[in-house]
């Protein structure tokens, strides 16, 4: 990061010597100018003199707190990348950072490598936010390569929203922060305390056993195919998604993922990305009856043909994604669903922790034990809704009519992985 750091300046603020000057030293070495302060006053001061072009705020110092610290510096500097360091940090503290334009979280103890990458990620968002259009321009380059590419705006949300809920699969309760990126930024999940990126490509996908999990340098977060899926209804492509793990299932469908986005906003930011067309069709048959095709097509259709033995039987749904009240309407109240015996298979590895009777359609030998269906082909039109989020992971909307029978995440993900190579 030397070269890239050169004239760079970082005001660290905490009244602790020993953790300035270890700071200090570390990101001296890496070829930043550091300038210090011990207390709130003395930050505002120097922000206003010295003009840093990124704050190291600690959460705990005499006086003014942190966090009255960050509303300040916010309200005169509003473009100033603030990271905030707590040595008790919470989701609750996490929240009201973020809430206040923080650029990220970032909780003590932590490595030399987290700092390093925490402020050289929040700098190049700086650098992008800065670059505007050319940023975004560059971007949709970066992205482009398929047959014939329409294009299609960038967009993320107007300000910072917070979420909650139950990991799936964990059953710790997590929060969910979702924070505006400039032009050219895709989409990047990160931890609420720090410590690394991923952003949401197929090459960061790990494993779809049960959901899609994303995974980058020791950072894991887990169940993010609603959340995408709800991204690529709303057109957002440029994110900071924030979350400890796992995306929080919610009520097992994604309503209250598209409540969130409605929540923020949606910003258009004045630049456009290549999407991605086919010219011809390719096909995937993992086994006799089953089968994941994508052919070309003016638009986003999905066909999915669900077929299990009784009690459930056959579904097929078509859906036309034409807007994102389409999708909030016909495709997002599906929820999730399980059979008793893979219940109990789930338990077994240690995973489905946060299942419970209120967030998911359990099905018994006998039906459905546990609720109502929402639509007649409920489960299928949840496959859609994988699919959308799967199918996400391209980097940018997919312009084709996927028709799918008999397939889940793994089958998703490997489609995707064929599209990107002949991109």
């Amino acid at each position: 990061m030397k070269e890239e750091a050169v004239y760079r300046s970082i005001l660290i603020v905490d009244d602790d010597s020993t953790v300035r000057d270890t700071i200090g030293a570390v990101l001296t070495d890496e070829g930043f100018r550091v300038r210090y302060a011990r207390d709130g006053l003395e930050a505002l001061a120097a922000a206003r003199v010295q003009c840093p072009d990124l704050v190291l705020l600690d959460v705990w110092l005499p006086g003014m707190d942190g966090i009255q610290v960050l509303e300040k510096l916010k309200h005169e500097h509003s473009r100033l990348p603030v990271i905030v360091i707590s040595g008790h940090g919470s989701i609750e503290t996490a929240v009201r950072a973020t809430k206040l334009g923080a650029a990220d979280f970032i909780e003590k103890p932590f490595s030399i490598e987290a700092l390093v990458d925490a402020v050289g990620s929040a700098l190049d968002r700086g650098r992008k936010r800065e670059a505007g259009d050319a940023a975004g321009f560059a971007g949709s380059l970066a992205r482009s390569g398929a047959a014939w590419e329409p294009r299609v705006p960038e967009r993320t949300v107007a300000r910072s929203v917070v979420g909650a809920g139950l990991g799936l699969h964990s059953g710790v309760r997590t929060g969910i922060i979702l924070h505006p990126m400039p032009p050219g930024s895709g989409i990047v999940f990160s931890s609420v305390s720090g410590g690394g990126e991923v952003e949401a490509a197929v090459g960061n996908v790990d494993s779809t056993g049960y959901a899609t999990t994303l995974y980058k340098k020791g950072l894991a977060v887990r169940t993010v195919e609603h959340l995408m899926a709800t991204l690529h209804a709303y057109g957002i492509t440029n994110l900071l998604v924030k979350v400890e793990g796992e995306v929080p299932i919610l009520d097992g469908s994604a309503v209250e993922l598209c409540e969130l986005v409605e929540q923020a906003g949606i910003e258009e930011q004045g630049s456009q990305i290549a999407a991605i067309g086919l010219l011809e069709e390719i096909r995937l048959d993992p086994a006799p009856g089953q089968f994941l095709s994508v052919r070309p097509y003016d638009g986003l259709r999905i066909t999915y043909e669900l077929s299990y033995p009784p009690p459930v039987g056959d579904q097929t749904y078509t859906f036309d994604m034409r807007s994102a009240q389409d999708f909030r309407r016909e495709i997002a109240p599906a929820r999730t669903f399980g059979f008793v015996d893979e219940i109990r298979a789930l338990e077994s590895a240690g995973l489905g922790q946060g299942g419970q009777l209120s967030n998911f359609i359990l099905i018994g030998e006998s039906g459905i034990v546990n609720t109502e269906l929402r639509f007649p082909e409920e489960l299928a039109r949840h496959k859609i809704l994988d699919i959308l989020g799967d199918f996400y992971l391209l980097g940018a909307p997919l312009r084709a009519h996927i028709h799918a029978r008999k397939t889940g995440h793994s089958h998703n993900v490997a489609m995707v992985r064929k599209i990107a190579a002949r991109m």
